[in-house]
Parts: C-alpha cells; structure tokens; sequence
C-alpha cells in the first residue's frame, strides 16, 4: 500500500469516527397549561401532527411528572433541580449551573424563543441570556396577549414596536420565526441548543378567527361525551392501563346537557383547540428547518408541559401587567369570562375553565396548582434518531423534569461542572434517562416530592400522598395507591394511619432539606 493510499484510509477513518462522536443537536420545547390528553398522541382530538410524528418515532413517557405551576417547572426543567432549592425570589439560584451554561461551555451556540418566566422579583431582571442563552426571543414573565405580549424582548432590548407595526402578528407564531432566523446564523459544524417554552395554551384564549372557524362544531358533544373518547382512545394507544375508569366530573362542571350557555362555552374549546394547532404547527416548521439543514437525524428532542390544564375562571375585575388596557388599535379590552362575549379576538381576555379543564386531565383529578395527578402528571415525548431505541415505544420510567438536563448532558457527553465560583453547585435532583431511551429498560425514581400553591405530595413507588391546601390548617394527607387507583378517588388515609405517618414524616424531612441546602 502506497503511503497516499494510506493518508486517505485515516483521514477517512477520521472523518467517520468525527462523524460518529459528534454531539447531538439538541431541542427542547415545553408547552404551558395543558392537560395529559389533549395531544393526538396521548388522546386528544386536537390536531398535532408535528407532535405526534414525534411520538411515532420516537419514546413516549407515561408515567412523568411535573411542577404545578409555570416558573417553578421551568425552573426545575432548566436546572436538574427542585424548585425549592432552584428558584429564588423569582429568579434561579446563582449556585445551580443551568442547561445552556453547561452547553454553552461545551461549545453549543444556546438559543432560546418563547416564555422565560424567571427574570425574578426585584426589579432587576434577569434575562435568559444572563443565564447561558446567547440569543433570545420572548417574553419576561409568566402570561401575555398573544397579540400584543408584554415585555416582548430580543435578547436584552424591547421590540414590542414589531407586534404594534404588524396586524397579523400572533406571538406563538413569531417564537417559530425567530427561532428559524437563529438556527440560520449557528456554523453547520457548531452543535446548537434550541429552548422553545411556548405560551399556548395559557390564557388568555387569543387566536387568529381562521384558526378557530378550523374547530367550528367539534365541541358539541360536550365535556361529558368527549371525555369518555378521550379515555377510550388513550387506552388504544396504551398511554393508560386499560382497566382505567374515568374520574368523576368536578363539583363546579355541570353536565354537559345541563349546561345554559352552549356556544359560548364550545367556542372557548375551539379557541383552546386552535392555539394548540398552531403550536404544533410552530413545531413544525423547526422541526423542517432543522431537517433541512441536515441537523434532525441527530438533534434530541423533547416535548413536555410545565403542568396540567388550568382551570380558573377569569374574572371580569382581575388585573395585571399582562392585560393591555387598549388593543393595538385603541379599543378598551374587555377581559373576563362574559358568557355574551365570544373569545378569541384581540379585545377579550378570557380562559377555558373547570369544564374543559376536566376534559384536558382526562381521566385525571383536580388541575394547575394541585398535586393531585391532574395537576402534576404531564406526557412527555422523545424522539432521537440516531440515539433512540425502537420507534413509537411507550415507556413507564417514573420521571420528572429534573431528568431532562441530567439526560441531555448525557446524551451529549457533556460534564457538568463542579464550582460556581467559589461555591459548589447545587447537585441535581434528577438523573439520565438515557438507558431507558436506548431501550435498556425502565429508568426509575425511588421517590418524587412536590410543594407548590394548593399542593403538597410524595410519591414512593405506587404511593402516593398528596394534600390539597384549599383550607388553611384544615386539609388532612390524603393516601393513594396509585397502580390499583391512578385516579386518586380511593383515599386510604384512615385504612393506613402508619403509612400516612411514615410517609408525611419523609415528606417534611425533605422540604427542610431543599430550603437549607439551597441556603447554605
């Protein structure tokens, strides 16, 4: 063999082993205030294509958890840890490494398009790019117009003049575009971080008319007939044991043929429906994009949801930063939920409510802000290519979204440093679920703690005690085993007074550890 010869076989044999050990991209997109079964995938008659082709080809999580409510999901998804050790008066500990310091620092190029809801409480925000993203797009806090947003930035600098001067602007479909305009600046050979938090299907039920007309009609047949759908689907696909009954409507849900104000309520579903199309649409085009570019085979994707279907009624007299006073053409807005105003337009700012709340937990109880399972349970889908065993698998790991950093670092080889500063970091409360991505089984949690709002809970194995804080100093722990009754409707609190002993006694050991550790 010539010495040329031999030149070429390693420099080819070095082009495929760079080939081989080049990182993954990596994308990671979380939803706001849906329910478990909304999604085509896990049940839902929405339509998401995007999202279920996703699911097809790649692991959906069944038995994965959340937070209760925004910032605090966001702060565990970003950081590998409790929010009780990892948010700080609205803001991220300085001592937990987020996800995109710790790639950054790899040498990915960190991008971020959609809600940040961590920018704290003192005035002073913080921006995503003070914590590892090197370009944003979005907004600061927790909710917004989706036709004006408030506090609409590109990395550090007010544009909300772009919503202003453009009247067919819609913020879930401008986190798609300038999220397209920053994979379009990252080197080919630069592995890219893209973070979308999107704000649908938050409140308030804003979406383009023709979006909505898409949905004319399809809600009804009411709570009641399409929660049993939903559930008899959701079996089919195997996203819920077959022997599952559905939970019994909430107290404040009439049934459906009981119900006074039909249309107005079927066109907050339609609403609902359209702003979660369109999300999956915004998807859609990344998802292309990247596949364009040449980048998906080997991008790692996740999608989740911060919490469960939200179902507060929007009063007529609540204020906040997040409601305009006027639309962009000077009208006053009329916010709440007024049965005689149909939602949708720029002029309202309504919410979907305890009926269709219910329906999106399906077959689960209670909702955003509770610990209960219709609050906490969320779907989780991952897909990878190159790194995913098996296509359209459904996996029952019990997991959470402290998992997600600890598995794409992973995923990506990336090892997470030790010292901020002259600190330590908080360690993780999570771990890798990359064996079970790769098909190598079940990865388990021995234990996951909640404590947020109106909830409290532990769940140990198929244990689960929760508390509803509705009643100060009156709400007693509440016992469930979950494999028997993963709807919570079999308290046996009073059977197993030990168990509840046991189990609240970890419950508090825990919260005391997550404060002091977090402190020192």
């Amino acid at each position: 063999m010539t010495r040329f010869a031999l030149f070429f076989i390693i420099l080819f044999a070095s082009f495929t082993w760079l080939g081989a050990e080049r990182k993954p991209d990596v994308l990671l997109i979380m939803s706001d205030d849906m329910g478990y079964s909304d999604l085509g995938c896990f049940g839902g008659e929405i339509r998401t294509p995007a999202l279920d082709a996703l699911a097809d080809g790649g692991v959906r999580f069944t038995n994965f958890y959340s937070e209760n409510m925004c910032s605090v999901s966001r702060a565990s998804l970003l950081t590998g840890i409790y929010h009780k050790s990892s948010l700080r008066n609205g803001a991220l500990h300085p001592r937990c490494l987020t996800l995109p310091e710790a790639l950054r620092k790899a040498g990915y190029k960190t991008l971020m398009a959609g809600k940040w809801h961590l920018a704290g409480k003192n005035g002073n925000e913080t921006y995503p790019n003070d914590r590892g993203f090197d370009r944003f797009y979005g907004i600061l806090g927790g909710a917004s117009s989706f036709f004006a947003p408030y506090s609409l930035s590109r990395d550090r600098k007010n544009v909300e003049r772009e919503y202003r001067e453009n009247s067919t602007y819609y913020f879930t479909r401008a986190i798609a575009q300038n999220a397209l305009a920053f994979l379009k600046d990252v080197p080919k050979d630069q592995p890219l971080f893209l973070y979308l938090p999107f704000t649908a299907a938050h409140w308030p039920l804003h979406a383009p008319q023709e979006d909505i007309e898409k949905y004319k009609g399809h809600y009804a047949q009411g709570w009641d007939t399409l929660r049993q759908k939903r559930l008899a689907r959701m079996k089919e696909l195997g996203v819920i044991h077959p022997k599952v009954a559905l939970s019994a409507r909430h107290p404040k849900v009439p049934a459906w043929t009981d119900e006074p104000r039909k249309a107005w309520q079927e066109r907050r579903m339609e609403v609902y429906a359209a702003q979660v199309t369109i999300m999956d649409e915004a998807i859609g085009t990344v998802v292309e994009a990247l596949r364009k570019a040449g980048r998906f085979e080997n991008t790692l994707t996740f999608f989740t949801i911060d919490n469960g279907g939200c179902h507060v009624e929007y009063g007529t007299n609540r204020k906040g930063y997040y409601l305009p006073e006027k639309t962009r053409d000077g009208r006053t807005m009329k916010p709440g939920n007024v049965p005689d105003l149909m939602p949708g337009p720029e002029i309202t700012y309504q919410s979907y409510g305890y009926g269709w709340a219910n329906l999106s937990n399906t077959p689960y109880r209670l909702f955003k802000q509770y610990d209960h399972e219709g609050g906490v349970h969320t779907p989780m889908i991952a897909h990878w290519p190159k790194g995913i065993a098996g296509k359209g698998r459904i996996d029952q790991s019990l997991s959470h979204l402290v998992d997600l950093m600890p598995t794409i670092l992973d995923a990506a080889k990336v090892t997470p440093q030790e010292q901020l500063g002259e600190k330590p970091r908080i360690q993780w409360d999570g771990h890798s679920l990359l064996p079970a991505l790769q098909g190598n089984g079940p990865v388990d949690h021995q234990r996951l703690f909640f404590s947020h709002a109106k909830g409290m809970a532990l769940r140990k194995g198929n244990w689960k005690l929760v508390k509803s804080k509705e009643s100060k100093g009156k709400s007693k722990w509440e016992l469930y085993e979950l494999s028997a009754d993963p709807n919570e409707t079999k308290n046996l609190a009073e059977e197993m007074p030990e168990k509840v002993m046991q189990l609240s006694k970890e419950w508090e050991s825990w919260e005391k550890e997550m404060i002091t550790r977090a402190e020192n």
